[in-house]
């Protein structure tokens, strides 16, 4: 064979060897995302499960309304009574009674943090007579 048809043939089998290389670069990833997705959805169901456990069905059904409304204070109520399970003050179901209360403790530590301003700009308003002041959430 001449030089420049064996060159020829490494460049074809080269480029057949890197589409293969893409090919299973795909297919790895793929993988990686189906074993990340499963490995999800066995977290959740694993935590669902400890709930069920832990949470009367009273209060397994308030917490299902208020996930509905809001998620993520639902994830938050959760994560703060699995968290207090694994920490051993949990010895009895949680009552629908008790996660009321719990509710709202985590609603005044957050109506706390929540701060409203009033700001104007004085620059802003000499030039016209009819500025409103901001609202700004802090």
């Amino acid at each position: 064979m001449a030089d420049p048809e064996l060159e020829a043939i490494r460049q074809s089998r080269m480029q057949e060897l890197m589409g293969q290389q893409r090919f299973g670069n795909q297919q790895n990833s793929e993988q990686q995302k189906k074993a990340q997705e499963e490995a999800k959805r066995e977290a959740d169901e694993q935590r669902q499960v400890m709930l069920s456990q832990i949470l009367s069905s009273q209060a397994r059904e308030r917490l299902a309304r208020i996930a509905l409304v809001k998620p993520e204070k639902a994830r938050g109520v959760e994560d703060v009574v699995l968290r207090a399970a694994q920490m051993g003050q949990i010895v009895e179901k949680v009552s629908e009674e008790r996660l009321i209360s719990l509710l709202e403790q985590i609603n005044n530590q957050t109506t706390k943090q929540t701060k409203v301003t009033i700001q104007s700009d004085v620059a802003f308003s000499t030039t016209m007579s009819n500025a409103a002041p901001r609202l700004v959430l802090v």
